[in-house]
């Protein structure tokens, strides 16, 4: 499982969260603020995963440094690609392990898996209208590791009301799959495996282009531009394709996948935040597009409500949908010519996915916050497509997936 969150992108969507919901930053008084969290993630019969993040930033009027530690786990059971099928299906990981799915049942690849990420990044005041930023990180697990860095500039405009950034990363994977990297579109039984290599790379390279404006007292924005350049292996090495009778729709073996190895990934993200007399109100829209033919849009609306002493409640609520990517594909036809690319994975198909959740928010101690927050998401896919085959139609393609979100999290200067 690759859980990765180290692109320049996805920063400046943090960073852009902090601004909005009023997280500690430079103004605090104290020479040191720490951020700590605990996130646990449970997939109905599937993935189980926890998060924990700790960040230390060091604040002067000119001068902020911020180390982050970030340790995720992750257990449970993963799809392996292959379809649900009207008989049992048998399969052999690499280290030597069967495991069966039954009857009309997806097939699921038991994992464990933990990876240990460690950022920094600092930002200097230049003089009255810019700021530097640069950072870096390292994350590495059992088949993967990464290195990046990353620079940000920003200045500020229009009186200080407009700031405008420009930003650029760099990242360097290295991928080790347990017993070699298959060999792409190789035809399997399920128990055998043809290895092309034990080690594969991949480069991604980001840029960033982020206006903020603050358009009155109580109304900020932030509109961002993203462009992102991948090259290098991108299949995922554990991943199958099942291949299928033209008539019966019944499996008759399985290949590995294969995706492009390159691809341009870039996206639009508007987010605003406008305080009423007490209460905040937030909003976040998304495009997301790439040249693998996936287009997806993502709304996200929060309220904070003020409880009154520190107290407070924000509700959410987040609706994402997605195009399929031009290779996916729920399964082969065996008499079929074999594609250039192909995958199962039902993250590059069609799907939508909606999340309900509601943060509950105290003060502790002298300066400190204390916030919990729990939320429930449901993503599905076409269960039943237009082109299933035979028996292909007595099962569940594309099951609907469910999985509770547990956050705690701890904030306090000092």
């Amino acid at each position: 499982m690759q859980l990765k969150n180290r692109t320049l992108r996805r920063q400046l969507s943090l960073a852009t969260c902090a601004l909005l919901t009023g997280i500690p930053g430079q103004a605090s008084s104290a020479d040191w603020v720490v951020d700590a969290g605990v996130m646990s993630y449970s997939e109905s019969d599937r993935v189980s995963a926890v998060k924990t993040i700790a960040t230390g930033q060091r604040l002067t009027e000119e001068t902020t440094i911020s180390v982050t530690v970030l340790v995720d786990t992750l257990t449970g059971a993963s799809p392996n690609g292959a379809s649900a099928a009207t008989t049992s299906q048998t399969f052999t990981t690499a280290s030597g392990t069967a495991y069966t799915a039954t009857e009309k049942e997806t097939p699921l690849r038991d994992f464990e898996d933990t990876r240990t990420a460690i950022s920094s990044s600092w930002e200097q005041v230049l003089n009255r209208l810019f700021r530097l930023k640069l950072g870096a990180d390292i994350s590495t697990e059992d088949d993967y590791d990464s290195l990046g860095l990353n620079a940000s500039l920003s200045r500020d405009f229009n009186n200080r009301l407009t700031t405008v950034t420009v930003g650029a990363a760099i990242t360097q994977d290295t991928i080790t799959p347990s017993g070699g990297t298959p060999v792409e579109r190789s035809a399997t039984d399920g128990t055998t495996l043809a290895i092309q290599s034990k080690e594969e790379e991949k480069s991604t390279t980001d840029l960033l282009l982020g206006v903020t404006q603050i358009l009155s007292r109580t109304t900020l924005t932030q509109l961002n531009y993203s462009y992102s350049l991948v090259d290098g292996y991108m299949s995922d090495p554990y991943k199958i394709v099942s291949e299928v009778d033209a008539v019966t729709g019944n499996t008759t073996g399985y290949r590995y996948e294969k995706r492009p190895d390159s691809r341009i990934r870039q996206s639009v993200n508007w987010t605003t935040a406008h305080h009423l007399t007490e209460d905040v109100v937030h909003f976040t829209y998304r495009y997301f597009w790439d040249d693998w033919g996936i287009d997806s849009h993502t709304f996200d609306l929060k309220y904070r409500y003020e409880i009154g002493a520190g107290h407070y409640l924000q509700p959410q609520v987040r609706y994402y949908m997605q195009s399929a990517a031009d290779f996916y594909r729920h399964s082969l036809v065996d008499s079929e010519v074999l594609p250039n690319y192909l995958s199962s994975d039902q993250r590059l198909g069609e799907m939508s996915s909606y999340t309900i959740g509601l943060k509950y928010g105290f003060p502790v101690f002298t300066d400190g916050r204390l916030s919990l927050r729990i939320a429930y998401m449901q993503q599905s896919g076409d269960s039943s497509p237009s082109d299933a085959i035979g028996s292909q139609k007595q099962v569940d393609l594309f099951p609907t997936l469910e999985a509770m979100i547990v956050n705690v999290n701890f904030n306090i200067p000092f």
